[in-house]
């Protein structure tokens, strides 16, 4: 079969392309904006790529055109499919009925950390010899990819079959398709790590984001598991509206029947039911982590792996890129990238790096509010307490429909607007010394600030 995909650079499209590919199928594709590295490591598989959206692709006559959620009513391309009459489905749907049939789906769920707990629980069964399937937001670095259809040998059980293991986004599935990506799945193991509201664009409020957490549940057969944070009092409103599957806690602070930790996140026993059932001991840092990583734990023993067996499979995790990846140290200032967005993961990945290099260093926060939510504006007033652990922060102000300096104003001279990146990293490194840690967050690009800003920092 050939499929087009509209859309195909973003990360999910780009998974969905790369596991169609190695299903055999001919893909080709096309974005507003096709540049690496997610256009190198598509025509690395034999794909295709066409800039923008003209209506010449109907040329390609493929079986059937894929539909990203960046594709909305007014682009041509679509236009041209509607008024051709000619067959589309979204990514999420291809994917339920091309790839995850059969399967034993694990789906990762949360407001924060699906990519992290994804990447762990892939890498959990791979090192049981599972060799999951998996669709991550992210490259797992124990990967170097971010999809694989991994074994899809006919299982004994056709109903439940070998693992896959998804990162389960509550965005939309399509302009054509309002519900959230994840109700596609139809998972047998969910994990719902945490919710808070997000996704300004296209949720009203959180409760309208927890009806979509319960269809998710809904999905759930009673024979699967919904491992599920304790501390969520929101989770704990979407299980009541009902739940029909077996439910395994984490994070409780009391010995019960769920998964706590105990220790440092960086080193850590794990109990279940107040019993010792492992340790981990690994470079990770905060404890969003080791909240990660007991969701991922207690997913794998569904599908048979031991609590023992996952915490020695964690010690070797290495992690996802851009989740406070080292970036490069010049002058005795480090420099570090990070996906964080969301107030809450901006404070996390701080409140981690502050772990890390203790009271005594200076941290330089810098990032740019880019997701949607951000430039709403919707969760401005919570910067300041998520930079509370930073020292300076820098704010890329440009494109924004409300005033950053006035959102930051509480923080005085510890913050520093620009909306030009270069001026941005002027100030950066008219302000670091050496012995500082600089994090940039960003859910993009950022512009290439950092290697802008080490370039800067050699110069001196």
């Amino acid at each position: 079969m050939h499929i087009h995909i509209l859309g195909i650079c973003g990360t999910f499209m780009g998974g969905v392309a790369a596991l169609a590919r190695e299903a055999g199928h001919r893909v080709t594709g096309c974005d507003a904006g096709v540049y690496p590295p997610m256009s190198d490591q598509l025509r690395a598989l034999g794909i295709d790529l066409i800039e923008g959206y003209g209506v010449e692709q109907l040329s390609l006559q493929p079986d059937l055109f894929v539909i990203g959620n960046v594709v909305s009513r007014g682009n041509p391309l679509m236009e041209a499919i509607l008024d051709a009459g000619l067959p589309y489905t979204s990514g999420p749907q291809w994917l339920s009925e091309n790839v995850l049939q059969g399967r034993h789906v694990l789906a990762v769920a949360g407001t924060h950390g699906k990519t992290t707990t994804t990447s762990m629980l892939t890498w959990i069964l791979e090192f049981a010899g599972l060799q999951p399937g998996f669709l991550v937001g992210g490259v797992p670095q124990n990967f170097g990819v971010s999809a694989r259809l991994g074994n899809t040998e006919a299982a004994s059980r056709p109903a439940t079959g070998h693992p896959f293991v998804i990162e389960a986004d509550e965005y939309d599935t399509a302009f054509f398709d309002k519900r959230s990506k994840f109700v596609h799945y139809r998972p047998r193991t969910a994990i719902l790590n945490n919710l808070e509201f997000d996704h300004a664009d296209i949720f009203a409020d959180l409760a309208a984001i927890e009806t979509q957490f319960h269809h998710l549940v809904r999905t759930v057969p009673a024979s699967g598991r919904l491992v599920v944070n304790a501390r969520e009092e929101a989770l704990s409103r979407v299980l009541e509206r009902g739940c029909w599957s077996d439910v395994v806690r984490f994070g409780e602070r009391r010995d019960a029947p769920g998964f706590r930790a105990r220790g440092e996140p960086h080193a850590f026993d794990v109990l279940k039911a107040g019993v010792l059932v492992g340790r981990v001991e690994w470079a990770l840092l905060g404890e969003h982590n080791q909240l990660n990583a007991l969701a991922a734990i207690a997913a794998a023993e569904h599908v048979g792996v031991t609590p023992q067996q996952a915490c020695e499979a964690l010690g070797q995790f290495a992690n996802v890129k851009r989740r406070l990846e080292l970036k490069g140290e010049v002058r005795g200032i480090t420099v570090y990238d990070d996906f964080a967005h969301h107030p809450t993961a901006i404070r996390t990945t701080v409140d981690g790096l502050r772990r890390k290099v203790g009271p005594d260093s200076r941290i330089l926060a810098v990032f740019e509010p880019r997701s949607n939510t951000m430039k709403l504006g919707t969760m401005k007033a919570q910067l300041p307490w998520s930079l509370e652990e930073a020292d300076l922060a820098f704010c890329h102000s440009g494109g924004l429909g409300w005033d950053a300096s006035e959102a930051l104003l509480e923080m005085g001279d510890r913050a520093v607007m620009s909306d030009n990146i270069d001026t941005l990293v002027s100030k950066i490194v008219k302000a670091a010394q050496p012995g500082d840690h600089v994090l940039c967050m960003s859910n993009g690009g950022f512009g290439g600030v950092h290697d802008k800003l080490l370039n800067a920092l050699a110069q001196g």
